[in-house]
């Protein structure tokens, strides 16, 4: 029998809301007390090491520059960050997380070696979280290795926390909680300091001589003859680049979330592990209002809602792959609906490419070199074949099926595609996370000298998408990632579009993102915030000069004559970009985001033929009705219907069948949901097609 994804059908914040914590238990939970067997003399060893040498380097006077231009005098090899903080003021002493030391971020215990320029970086900055929660980590591992006697792997900050991922001859269950959250908070209140030291790889694989894990990532990772950093923590070192917090103190809250199985490198090749996953702050306050967040989060789950309002449901048969029930294909294709009324106003070509290609298209794009291991593929006829994990390809295919003219670009090739990737079951999460997914994608074919225009075509086109949802939004440029093809002269010209693009249209209000491009080009990722203020990565604008080189893509220029030989042609320049996204991603988002359609009730087995009526009315004239003649209660049927989240509830009885009416109970306005407004069925009908037509954000009727 197949084994369920749980993750694709249950609610990710259920663990952390309804498992049990250290707070709860009364009794003080018992240390098992199976620390693993760490080579703790090492670390003592190199560290009075490490303090001898540090004491002998030359102390002089070097000039600490702050970010508003201010110095301070401070000494070389004595002098740390906190010390300058501590300077400032008492307050930034002890709010502040982490130092960034000439662009770079850097213990504040640890002693500044020459002239720098200094910053100063608390929680509320996603460097100053990504650092705290990385600390935390840490002692997550502490805990883990005094509670379980495992051998711990990896534990990287995340964007909403952090993990810690272990080998254990037993499997994670919530009742271990309070137990990890009583040791971290031991180690909270003993402020452990986080040391730092430098160890050459020699002694690292000695030192970690029993966790083969470790010595897995020593070995492949650091070079042989060169050292790395590792830090120590209360009982525990741990391999690490840091920095950290100075010591546990800083953590005022902590608390163990959820916990999963996973594959050591994420690879199904290797050891399946087990993995923790924690919050913390630094202050308590903090962790009330994260508990409240979850809360609001957990009834706006949209695999909640997709079960209440019978939108959509996953199977184990067909793990991540959503299965659209009526009500959720209703919203599916209003969305399809609309993106397509959009491409003929603003000139798409759409197009329906092969799902399925021999890797050869794949070695030719690149996608066989860097993406195999997210790709389904197949054995067919003795050669390799995929499920395609993206559109692009097919459409150069599309493109250079026959000669191109300047006159023809730009062309705007727009598909709704059925895209698969290879995503791990473990990671699969609702419709946010599926393994079959359909985007909303297009390629911009076009000339260099078309470049600005189209990127501002684009950029109006998800700005009047985004306002009629109603979404605010954040902008980073990606750049050259270290796996990136082509020329760094073709990246250099690509990026500086981009950023040209960027300070045309939204001067100050992006971020860039280093290293985080794709193989093929630099791109422009764009973040979407909900109703709670959670972000989603939906568009993205990418500009690619390597598909057309690979795929030797070309078109006539207005200086080529149309009887030249084909080495006079000029090459195309490609856009990708995706606005709503993946389609399945968007709708998880608008159902948690607005929390319908109409529902006709009729208060007695009489009117049901008149509810029937309207429904059908409606229906007709392309809107969605449903009917409940169930034999419940009227209130149990309203109540029914207020659940199923319709945006409005028709009730008919005699007096609405003698005056052609409704009794309406409109979702958005509490003032009617008890007590319905009467109005005139024709009316009702003439306002209801006014608001499909607007795709309003309002149910009002004024």
């Amino acid at each position: 029998m197949t084994t369920p994804v749980a993750s694709s059908s249950h609610p990710v914040q259920i663990p952390a809301l309804d498992s049990p914590h250290a707070g709860d238990v009364p009794k003080k939970a018992k240390d098992k007390k199976k620390a693993a067997a760490t080579a703790s003399g090492h670390p003592l060893e190199l560290k009075g090491e490490y303090d001898e040498w540090a004491k002998a380097q030359p102390r002089e006077e070097i000039i600490v520059t702050m970010p508003d231009g201010s110095e301070r005098k401070a000494t070389s090899w004595e002098t740390t960050p906190m010390d300058i903080a501590k300077e400032l003021s008492k307050s930034l002493s002890e709010r502040v997380v982490i130092a960034k030391v000439d662009g770079e971020l850097y213990d504040l215990d640890r002693p500044l070696e020459k002239n720098v320029k200094l910053e100063l970086i608390d929680f509320e900055h996603p460097e100053g979280k990504k650092v705290f929660w990385h600390s935390s980590a840490h002692v997550l591992g502490e805990a883990s290795e005094r509670h379980y006697g495992c051998h711990l792997c990896l534990g990287p900050p995340t964007d909403e926390g952090f993990f810690y991922e272990m080998a254990t001859d037993r499997p994670v269950s919530n009742t271990d909680y309070p137990a990890l959250e009583k040791i971290a908070e031991s180690a909270v209140k003993d402020k452990q300091k986080f040391e730092r030291l430098v160890v050459s790889k020699e002694k690292l694989l000695e030192m970690f001589h029993y966790n083969k894990y470790k010595k897995y990532l020593i070995g492949t990772k650091v070079p042989d003859g060169t050292s790395t950093t590792v830090y120590r923590c209360g009982p525990m070192i741990d391999l690490c680049v840091g920095p950290h917090i100075p010591h546990t103190g800083k953590i005022k809250a902590f608390m163990v979330t959820k916990n999963s199985s996973s594959y050591f490198l994420a690879d199904a090749n290797n050891d399946s592990l087990q993995r923790i996953y924690g919050i913390s702050f630094p202050d308590k306050k903090q962790l009330t209002e994260y508990k409240t967040f979850l809360a609001e989060a957990a009834k706006r789950d949209h695999r909640k809602i997709g079960k209440e309002q019978e939108l959509f449901f996953f199977n184990e048969l067909s793990p991540g792959s959503c299965f659209f029930l009526p009500h959720g294909t209703r919203i599916y294709n209003a969305l399809v609906e609309f993106m397509r009324e959009e491409y003929f106003k603003r000139g798409y070509q759409e197009v329906i490419s092969p799902n399925m290609y021999n890797s050869k298209l794949w070695e030719t794009s690149g996608h066989w070199q860097n993406y195999k291991d997210d790709m389904f593929t197949l054995d067919v006829e003795k050669e390799k074949w995929a499920l395609k994990p993206m559109n692009c390809p097919g459409h150069c295919l599309i493109f250079d099926s026959r000669d191109r003219s300047y006159k023809e670009l730009p062309i705007r090739m727009a598909e709704f595609g059925i895209i698969h990737r290879n995503e791990a079951s473990g990671a699969l999460t609702g419709l946010t996370r599926v393994r079959r997914f359909v985007q909303d994608d297009t390629h911009v074919f076009c000339m260099p000298s078309q470049i600005t225009e189209e990127i501002s075509a684009l950029f109006d086109f998800m700005h009047h998408v985004y306002g009629l949802f109603g979404f605010e939004f954040k902008l980073e440029l990606s750049t050259r990632p270290d796996n990136y093809l082509g020329e760094i002269a073709t990246w250099n010209a690509a990026e500086e579009q981009l950023k040209q693009a960027l300070e045309t249209h939204y001067p100050g209000k992006w971020e860039l993102n280093p290293g985080d491009g794709a193989f093929y080009g630099p791109k422009i990722d764009i973040t979407i915030s909900d109703a709670l203020k959670r972000s989603f990565q939906c568009a993205t604008i990418q500009l690619d000069f390597q598909l057309p080189e690979r795929f030797n893509l070309k078109y006539r220029s207005a200086e080529t004559p149309a009887t030249s030989e084909a080495e006079n042609v000029t090459r195309p320049v490609i856009i990708h970009r995706a606005i709503l996204g993946s389609l399945e991603r968007f709708i998880a988002i608008i159902t948690e985001h607005f929390a319908g359609e109409v529902v006709v009730i009729p208060v007695a087995a009489p009117y049901k033929d008149y509810a029937t009526e309207i429904a059908e009315r409606l229906t007709s004239l392309g809107l969605h009705a449903d009917v409940d003649d169930t034999d419940n209660t009227l209130n149990k049927k309203v109540r029914n219907g207020e659940i199923a989240q319709y945006n409005f509830i028709f009730v008919v009885g005699q007096e609405e069948l003698d005056n052609r009416a409704v009794n309406i109970r409109n979702r958005d306005d509490v003032g009617t949901k008890s007590r319905g407004e009467i109005l005139k069925l024709d009316d009702v009908v003439e306002k209801l097609l006014a608001m499909k037509k607007a795709r309003g954000l309002s149910n009002k009727w004024a």
